[in-house]
């Protein structure tokens, strides 16, 4: 057996000494680790928001979706977008049928009745009929605008009838008055030619001085062809006076037409090129043409309206060109009828004013003389008081009730 010696057990004594200290240090070590990694845990939890418990289940019969205050926007009321407030949008006229205006208008040519029909048979139905009476006849004719050819014609017809009829009776006198006028208009055509061709419109062309009536009569014939079931569009070729323009929209407004303008003081035949040009593009059956108020003695003037109707036939042939006159002016307005058919051809005359102081006559002086029939007459300031010319119709109004016997 070995034997220890004291240096060894004192060795052996350190040694576990030393080994107990290591456990010691490892094991504080150990713990220290576990103290700080419980700290970082802590601190790490501490900063992190609670985890909110789970929501009760929402009552069927209520069911809320939001939980924000109701002062801020609930889904309930949501913000819209407010909408303009709505315009009121006029009714369109609903304009008077063409058709037996003349007859309902019939009292507007009360001053014509005068002048013309009741002194005729005033005269006709004397006793006895000398050269004085029928140069009486002569001068009513005359001094109602009737012309001296036509004049002429009617008394020598007259003459001759009344002298085989051998009769003053009131209504035979007035009926044979009657024919001789009529015929006096003999039977031209007074159709207004303002249907459209299936790939363009009609255009009708209006033209005249200054004062005749022109604007107000373009806007009157578009509310005589939607009365006739057409579809109208206006061209605001007066682009010399800024008020026809808006006069001329204002009316196309009311009856639901489109109305083409251009600047002011701009090109008049751009303006009608571009009018055509649009009224093909949207398939409308009747394209009315206002052009400036031109002085018939403006050469110049009256080039340009020859210009207009040049580029308005590059679309097609016009269908119609109508002349106003204003029946006031008696004679005077033929002198400017003739002017005008220089420039253009004239297919149709508006006699405006008839139910002023005109005098009903000027019908007969205008087609006779001009060989050019008189389509459309005004009798007034309304706005459906613009009527095809009939003449049978005509006639019968300016004669009125048979004159008692003298």
């Amino acid at each position: 057996m070995t034997a220890i010696t004291l240096p060894t057990v004192l060795r052996l004594g350190w040694l576990d000494s030393f080994m107990g200290y290591v456990v010691a240090g490892v094991a504080i070590a150990v713990l220290g680790l576990l103290v700080v990694v419980g700290l970082l845990v802590r601190v790490r939890r501490r900063g992190l928001p609670p985890t909110p418990p789970a929501p009760p289940p929402a009552p069927t019969t209520t069911a809320p979706t939001a939980t924000a205050p109701t002062a801020t926007a609930p889904q309930a009321a949501t913000p819209q977008v407010a909408e303009p407030p709505a315009v009121a949008v006029p009714a369109l006229d609903v304009p008077a049928p063409a058709a037996g205006r003349l007859v309902r208008l019939r009292d507007r040519l009360a001053r014509s009745q005068t002048t013309l029909g009741r002194g005729l048979l005033a005269v006709l139905s004397r006793d006895h009929l000398d050269e004085a009476s029928w140069e009486e006849i002569e001068e009513a004719l005359l001094g109602a605008d009737v012309g001296v050819g036509p004049t002429a014609e009617i008394v020598g017809r007259l003459r001759e009838r009344t002298r085989v009829l051998g009769s003053r009776n009131p209504g035979e006198l007035r009926a044979l008055l009657a024919e001789e006028l009529v015929r006096a208009l003999d039977s031209a055509d007074r159709s207004l030619h303002t249907a459209g061709h299936g790939d363009r419109p009609a255009v009708v062309l209006v033209v005249g001085v200054n004062g005749t009536g022109k604007t107000t009569t373009v806007g009157k014939l578009a509310r005589v062809l939607v009365a006739d079931g057409r579809s109208v569009l206006l061209g605001a070729a007066d682009t010399f006076r800024a008020a026809a323009t808006e006069q001329l929209e204002t009316w196309g407004s009311r009856v639901g037409a489109q109305t083409v303008r251009g600047p002011e003081g701009g090109d008049p035949a751009s303006v009608a090129f571009e009018a055509v040009r649009l009224g093909i593009a949207e398939g409308i059956d009747t394209v009315l043409i206002d052009t400036a108020g031109r002085l018939h003695t403006k050469t110049g003037l009256m080039d340009e309206l020859a210009k207009v109707k040049r580029v308005v036939e590059k679309h097609g042939p016009i269908d119609e060109t109508l002349l106003v006159l204003d029946a006031t002016t008696g004679q005077n307005g033929l002198v400017q009828a003739r002017v005008f058919t220089e420039a253009v051809d004239v297919t149709g005359v508006v006699l405006t004013k008839l139910d002023g102081t005109a005098k009903g006559g000027i019908v007969i002086a205008v087609q006779r003389q001009l060989g050019i029939p008189v389509k459309l007459i005004g009798l007034g300031e309304g706005p459906d008081d613009l009527a095809p010319f009939e003449p049978v119709a005509f006639v019968d109004a300016l004669l009125g009730e048979p004159h008692p016997q003298v």
